[in-house]
């Protein structure tokens, strides 16, 4: 193919004509390991609670590479070196960030595999691109791996600041049409710059980075850990561990090919690093194997895997209860006996029915790693010392709470 068509623009809701830097990476686009993002929704069940919530892990990728560009060309116009390599590296990195990522993205990350995170399995996924791009991607694994020598390349692929974040937060705020997480990606890229190796923004930009994380603590209470979405991703994963658990007592299930290796075997890190054909065969699993599967085992002659398959694609979903602290063992308990006697269940199904759990929610994690404020006079500060409104304080502290799911009858 020449050298012209690797040129291609794509044409974004979000950010209007985005176009490619670097010829390698329209071959990884066009890869069917990055092609399978297509069938992989970003936010797994949201779309029941906000319907238009349908955009895909392929247009996230797509989009934190435009902004990775972006980025790149703002650092370099304020004197850091960034050579075409690192440049080209580095573009990778945050376009194959999430490849490993499994059904239904979060959801189901401990139900497929065991012991493994979809980051892990990005990691394996580039391994195998660069024995097929013969070493290309050398470069990019270091600073996906935070091996290389510049360390605020990897802080723009995975920070508390980093691409990954301001795209999917724009996105996913379009898709589901939740205005409060809205985030200024120019403002935020135009302040961004290096100081000691590490990522920081300006000073003028402190607001930006005051309302991202006013954003994202937002579109965790309204989208990600909104309790109707919760209910959701909780029911799917319950159907997939009925099915799991009837697979592995050879339970007779249909599954597609690639879903079928997953519920009937146990699979960990160790199998994909034993066995190099399982990496394939986790290729071709997406959401579609999932969907169709549920729809099957809607008539399965197991009732715990057939009512939880019905509740899911009837949209019947749980009954949620929130609240700050843990619930009550006697509440449980009498909604367990309910509802083991009105759907006429054993001790051992209803735990598929009747259980609690808790979320966190941490908008800002000063632990983890920081975000420096570049002051005037060149030293930097940690966001939560730099910002003059006291509510930055308050949300670098995790807030906890527990739920509880159970069926409306």
């Amino acid at each position: 193919m020449s050298k012209l068509n690797k040129k291609k623009i794509f044409n974004d809701p979000i950010y209007g004509f985005i176009t490619i830097n670097h010829d390698i990476i329209f071959d990884l686009i066009e890869h069917p390991y990055f092609q399978r993002l297509r069938r992989i929704k970003q936010l797994g069940m949201t779309h029941l609670v906000y319907p238009g919530a349908l955009h895909t892990r392929f247009h996230h990728a797509i989009g934190t590479m435009h902004l990775m560009q972006k980025a790149i060309e703002v650092i370099r116009s304020k004197g850091h070196s960034i050579t075409d390599e690192e440049a080209e590296g580095v573009s990778i990195a945050i376009l194959l960030h999430d490849i490993g990522h499994g059904p239904f993205s979060h959801a189901l990350e401990h139900s497929i595999v065991y012991g493994i995170s979809h980051e892990e399995i990005s990691t394996l996924f580039m391994d195998e691109l660069n024995k097929k791009f013969k070493g290309k991607l050398d470069l990019a694994l270091k600073i996906f791996r935070n091996e290389y020598k510049k360390k605020f390349l990897y802080q723009l692929v995975s920070s508390q600041l980093d691409m990954d974040r301001i795209d999917y937060l724009k996105r996913d705020s379009f898709y589901s049409g939740v205005s409060e997480g809205v985030v200024n990606t120019d403002r935020l890229i135009t302040m961004l710059n290096v100081k000691d190796d590490e990522l920081a923004i300006e000073e003028k930009g402190i607001y930006s980075v005051e309302q991202f994380i006013i954003a994202r603590r937002l579109m965790y209470w309204q989208v990600y850990l909104h309790k109707t979405v919760l209910a959701a991703e909780n029911l799917l994963v319950n159907i997939l561990r009925r099915a799991k658990e009837l697979a592995l007592n050879d339970e007779d299930l249909f599954c597609t090919p690639a879903l079928k290796e997953f519920l009937y075997n146990k699979h960990d890190l160790q199998s994909f690093k034993n066995n190099p054909k399982l990496l394939k065969k986790f290729a071709e699993l997406d959401d579609i194997d999932i969907m169709a599967s549920i729809k099957i085992w809607k008539t399965h002659s197991d009732k715990t895997l057939s009512m939880l398959c019905k509740m899911l694609v009837n949209r019947d979903l749980f009954k949620i209860k929130i609240q700050r602290k843990k619930f009550d063992k006697i509440e449980l308990i009498e909604i367990s006996e309910k509802i083991k006697s009105n759907l006429k269940l054993s001790n051992d199904e209803i735990p598929y029915f009747v259980f609690q759990n808790s979320i966190i929610n941490n908008a800002y994690n000063p632990k983890m790693d920081n975000i420096n404020i570049l002051l005037k006079n060149g030293e930097t500060l940690d966001i939560k010392e730099a910002a003059d409104t006291f509510s930055i304080s308050a949300l670098a502290t995790p807030v906890k709470k527990w739920f509880l799911c159970f069926p409306k009858y």
